[in-house]
């Protein structure tokens, strides 16, 4: 039996259910202790105990691969489509087979996008809040959504998705991505080279993966070129937004809101200035986290970690 360690959040919020068909496969799944993030030190200690290794948003470094090679690693498989931070040129270099699981949730991700982007228009979050915490019960005057314009960096498998659920809203859509050609068969979207166009935009949604090409491709300059008023969501990573940057421009009103799925740093500290902005909406990380996509991304996981350590 190999042993393998989990360190996916979305994972060990249903463990129990895979491990019989884990074990069917000879394959022992260990839960990790986390509710995010281990740290590269935690790591680098637990990972030569295990054969293999699922893998979060964890720092999966050369040194922690290194590490986990001087014991008893062989290979891992990084649950979901993200991959920025995992070094898949450290395991080719130290000969780790490794690979993720991709075009399991759009679907699931691009509904969060449209959840933050009808409650942002009709402050739907703020007026729960304001009942539940203050007693309140405010009647704030909301956006149509009907007519205005979205942008959506990335046309990928979340892309699309949330490009498809726009298309009953009565929308214009911009999508940025120099990776895809043409409109994808969406009669109702023309394209842009990002920051072009920014301008138009009354929404921006970030549906795309964090490279080296495009971490804080939202900064102070291209948030200065945005609509005054305009609202960003990000359902993708947040290193792809300058946080400093956006919280000055929610500070200033030049962003009247933002709905934000994901964080530079995770959890999103106590002290940050985001807690303090009642017209903004906040996720854990967890925009991909349905029973169902669960299911579909760990299965492959746990069938690609087994093929990998009986190849």
């Amino acid at each position: 039996m190999q042993k393998v360690l989990v360190t996916c959040p979305p994972m060990l919020g249903m463990f129990d259910e895979f491990v019989d068909p884990a074990k069917a496969l000879g394959i022992e799944l260990v839960a990790a202790k986390t509710t995010q993030v281990l740290t590269e030190d935690e790591l680098m200690e637990l990972l030569p105990h295990y054969d293999g290794w699922i893998i979060g948003d964890d720092p999966a470094t050369k040194q922690v691969f290194e590490a986990g090679i001087k014991g008893k690693l062989k290979a891992a498989v990084k649950w979901g489509i993200g991959v920025d931070n995992v070094d898949f040129a450290a395991c080719k270099e130290l000969n780790i087979p490794i690979i993720n699981t991709p075009n399991m949730f759009g679907g699931e991700v691009a509904d969060v996008a449209m959840a933050f982007l009808l409650g942002l228009a009709r402050e739907t979050y703020y007026i729960d809040r304001e009942i539940r915490c203050n007693n309140g019960w405010p009647k704030p005057a909301g956006m149509s959504v009907a007519g205005k314009t979205v942008g959506v960096v990335g046309f990928g498998d979340i892309g699309k998705h949330t490009v498809k659920r726009l298309s009953g809203f009565d929308v214009n859509v911009v999508v940025y991505d120099p990776g895809v050609d043409g409109n994808q068969g969406f009669d109702f979207v023309s394209r842009e080279n990002f920051p072009n166009g920014l301008e138009q935009l009354d929404f921006l949604i970030f549906t795309c993966a964090l490279n080296k090409h495009n971490f804080h491709m939202l900064d102070e300059n291209a948030l200065s070129k945005m609509k005054v008023g305009s609202k960003v969501i990000n359902v993708a990573r947040g290193p792809l937004i300058d946080e400093k940057a956006l919280i000055s421009a929610l500070e200033s009103g030049h962003i009247s809101a933002a709905a934000l799925d994901v964080f530079e740093e995770e959890p999103l500290p106590k002290t940050s200035p985001l807690r303090d902005m009642p017209q903004c909406i906040f996720g854990s990380h967890n925009g991909s986290n349905t029973k169902e996509g669960v299911r579909r991304a760990t299965n492959e996981a746990i069938k690609k970690i087994a093929g990998f350590l009986y190849a």
